[in-house]
């Protein structure tokens, strides 16, 4: 599967000190990766690519031809690369740009070669989303191809390998989204590993995938950031989702207005109207100081968050409002078996 992706920018190649480096959701723009850096450089038509940068009457004569075309970026064919033990599929576009996707070593990278052309020439010379010249811009690229290829290995790849070979197994997807420090990623640590840690999870700025296997089948967790610039990101995730879970923090009000917006602007999307909803109130632990649950409290409670966020007005749909605290691990298991419950219904 895809574990990473990363894109070098610059106008002179020979110069790595000047070259912008991204990359999600690993960070390799450390001194530890300039001889990567520079084997995925070389690699590419065994260094063609810094010939054409040091030519400066190509370079002119493609910004006249680019000027003059609807079509705003060249790509070459991408080319699978080892190196360091790694498994990497790079493309070049306009001798400027190298966009590279690193895989688990067993995977072969021409079965991504269509996803990966289709998918970045759709994103540059159709919808015009990236010109190269905004960080945020940047990254909010690399994570939407990154989503968009992830999936294609998880659902349509794995998915084949499954019919072929077990047939028998139910493959569940579950897209995990929120707001910002709710919870999301540590309850897929207890999900997965039956732990939580109060230090363990600083916000979550990376998209994660974590399949929990269950006796009634397999599920497959898309964990989305929920930080503000990354929402935008929720809508290449959710594609092909079996079941929604959204997660809120009952203990922080100040947040219920933006969380109540967030939830609303994906709920009243038509692509996703007849997919089952489970509303997660997590943090019931911190109501009460003492740990104590008190049954009272909880249906006070309940009744003030279904009235301000509106969640009774939720039609022809199935859904379900649970409390949780993932800290002391109340209704985690409930979780799980409301999964199943509502995909067997739908």
């Amino acid at each position: 599967m895809l574990s990473n992706i990363f894109l070098l920018k610059g106008k002179n190649f020979d110069d790595l000190n000047h070259l912008d480096i991204y990359s999600y959701p690993i960070d390799i723009s450390g001194k530890k990766h300039k001889d990567f850096i520079k084997k995925v450089i070389n690699g590419h038509e065994a260094g063609a690519i810094l010939k054409k940068n040091r030519n400066q009457n190509i370079a002119e004569q493609n910004i006249q031809i680019l000027t003059q075309n609807s079509i705003n970026f060249k790509m070459d064919s991408p080319i699978p690369q080892k190196i360091e033990e790694q498994n990497i599929f790079t493309m070049c576009i306009n001798s400027e740009i190298i966009i590279g996707l690193n895989f688990d070593y067993e995977d072969n990278p021409y079965d991504y070669n269509d996803i990966f052309e289709d998918l970045v020439n759709e994103m540059l010379n159709n919808e015009m989303c990236c010109y190269f010249e905004d960080e945020i811009e940047i990254e909010n690229f690399l994570i939407t191809l990154f989503i968009d290829i992830r999936r294609y290995g998880d659902e349509i790849l794995q998915k084949s390998h499954e019919i072929a070979f077990q047939s028998s197994d139910i493959f569940t997807k579950v897209f995990l989204f929120g707001i910002d420090d709710v919870g999301k990623t540590s309850l897929l640590r207890r999900l997965k590993t039956g732990q939580f840690s109060d230090n363990f999870y600083a916000p979550t700025k990376k998209f994660n995938i974590e399949y929990i296997q269950e006796d009634d089948g397999q599920l497959a967790f898309w964990d989305m950031p929920g930080n503000l610039i990354l929402r935008k990101n929720w809508l290449h995730g959710i594609q092909e989702s079996n079941i929604l879970i959204y997660m809120i923090d009952i203990a922080n009000q100040i947040s219920f207005k933006e969380s109540k917006e967030e939830f609303w602007n994906i709920a009243n999307r038509e692509e996703v109207k007849e997919i089952p909803i489970i509303i997660i109130a997590n943090k019931v632990d911190l109501l009460n100081h003492n740990h104590h649950i008190d049954k009272d409290q909880l249906k006070r409670t309940k009744k003030e968050i279904m009235e301000y966020f509106g969640f009774n007005s939720l039609e022809n749909r199935l859904w379900q409002f649970i409390f949780s605290s993932v800290k002391t691990n109340y209704n985690i298991p409930k979780i799980i078996d409301s999964i199943f419950q509502l995909i067997a219904s739908n």
